[in-house]
């Protein structure tokens, strides 16, 4: 990272409520003018689009693929409600004990009622973006439980006081030798070494020891399957297995939407899921959860609990358009091809979800009040929609959200915060210019006046000028110039 310390790593180990619109400018504006931070994104970036599109060579699977996930995950949401009743049903008969949060606070307590009831001082994480979201390592340490991140990017991030700079790959925004110095300042009785393989050794043996003495293991959900009541877990590096395999009990945390309905559904979804996530043609391991440990036995939890999130979601869920916000597998595939996450990084943000598709969920999990600018960080490029493998049309769901976040609030709101970005001023000038535009008379009149006024144009127009140059009528009138030359 460059010398100066920014806004977006002063903040980084703090939880992470939302980020105000002046925070959030302050954080893109350090993150563009860190040339180290932008050489690092844009290798690992460019490096990630070359294996994804290694592993597409034939379009027209990839365009079949994208089809067929998409109708899977269409199909998963249309029935929502029932398939949630009847994983539930089936999780239940399985002997996994079912749990419902509508907010993260309600998460947080479950879980913390799951430890106190199992006097747990320790619980060891496998990856999940769910918990990063209801900030569950904050709620376990101020109540006096300790959380570890056993996925090794997730663990570097955890001993930097970070939060994940990518869904996929937390700690990509750190070279060798800062997690070399890292782990020499953080892990007792650790040298220096920026030797690869030694740091991720020093990595598992810290570990190793953690699965052992934690009560409780916690990890993510990639696919709950209602039919069978499976908790479907994918993962590169056994951390996941061992967290839901070794501790005597597990508990699994996963959004509302992670559902479909048969085993068959799941197959199309992790195929193209490690393709355009990591660009690998399979993930290292694949784990298919149904119960607690049976009788005859001999490893695996003695309990499993099973946690679904709302948190927004039926929020998004409500409104036919921006229910497709809910179809994403969290792939990550739209960061790496994003221009603008590709040039400031994840922490720029502020959020847990950063990107292009951090910026069509984060509105519903934090409301338009405090992420109406979110939608604005984007080029509509269409880089991502052309990427994400469930087809997600992020532009246009970009562009509904800047709609909702500048319309004037109103009594049926789709969105928690409606209108937060509301001004009657600025909408007072495009209806004023709406109406000059279309009177042809007024127009000539208005013009005229604007070239000879030009010089008492304002220097300072709201957002425009915060990264542009002021706009200025032109000397002269086009219609002027054409007549002149006849």
């Amino acid at each position: 990272m460059s010398a100066h310390t920014s806004s977006a790593e002063k903040d980084a180990g703090k939880p992470i409520a939302f980020v105000s619109a002046q925070a959030l400018r302050e954080r893109m504006h350090d993150a563009v003018n860190d040339p180290h931070l932008r050489s690092s994104f844009r290798g690992a970036m460019d490096f990630l689009m070359a294996k994804r599109a290694a592993q597409f060579p034939d379009e027209s699977e990839l365009a079949s693929l994208r089809t067929l996930s998409e109708g899977i995950r269409q199909y998963s949401l249309a029935r929502l409600p029932d398939l949630l009743e009847q994983l539930e049903a089936n999780l239940t008969r399985n002997g996994v004990q079912v749990h419902w949060a509508e907010t993260p606070d309600e998460a947080n307590a479950i879980m913390l009622g799951i430890a106190r009831r199992h006097e747990a001082k320790l619980i060891v994480k496998g990856k999940s973006m769910v918990s990063e979201e209801i900030e569950f390592n904050h709620a376990m340490e101020a109540a006096g439980v300790g959380a570890l991140e056993s996925d090794m990017g997730e663990y570097i991030v955890q001993l930097a006081g970070e939060k994940p700079s990518h869904i996929i790959m937390p700690a990509i925004h750190k070279t060798k030798e800062q997690i070399a110095r890292l782990f020499a300042d953080k892990v007792p009785g650790v040298d220096y070494t920026d030797n690869v393989d030694a740091l991720i050794r020093i990595g598992r043996d810290v570990l190793r020891e953690k699965f052992e003495e934690a009560e409780i293991g916690l990890s993510g959900v990639n696919f709950a399957v209602a039919e069978t009541g499976t908790l479907c877990l994918v993962e590169n590096e056994g951390n996941g297995r061992m967290c839901t395999t070794v501790p005597k009990v597990h508990v699994a945390i996963t959004g509302i939407e992670k559902i479909v309905e048969k085993l068959e559904h799941v197959a199309p979804l992790f195929s193209i899921l490690t393709r355009s996530a990591t660009g690998q043609a399979v993930s290292t391991y694949f784990n298919m959860i149904s119960g607690p440990r049976k009788a005859y036995e001999k490893d695996g939890p003695e309990e499993v609990h099973l946690i679904l999130l709302d948190n927004g979601r039926s929020q998004a869920y409500a409104d036919e358009q921006l229910r497709k916000t809910l179809q994403c597998i969290r792939c990550g595939a739209c960061m790496n091809h994003c221009p603008v996450y590709t040039r400031v990084g994840g922490h720029a943000y502020g959020t847990t979800y950063p990107g292009p598709i951090g910026k069509i969920i984060s509105p519903h999990m934090m409301g338009l009040e405090q992420t109406h600018l979110q939608p604005t960080v984007s080029t509509l490029c269409g880089a991502c929609g052309e990427v994400c493998p469930v087809k997600i049309p992020i532009p246009e769901l970009l562009i509904r959200l800047r709609e909702e976040a500048n319309t004037a609030p109103h009594a049926n709101p789709a969105m928690v915060g409606q209108g937060a970005g509301y001004s009657p001023l600025m909408t007072f000038v495009w209806k004023s210019w709406a109406r000059i535009y279309a009177r042809p008379g007024i127009y000539r009149t208005f013009s005229w006046l604007a070239t000879r006024l030009r010089v008492l144009t304002p220097s300072s127009q709201s957002g425009w000028t915060a990264a542009r140059t002021p706009l200025k009528p032109a000397p002269r009138r086009l219609r002027d110039m054409v007549k002149d030359r006849r």
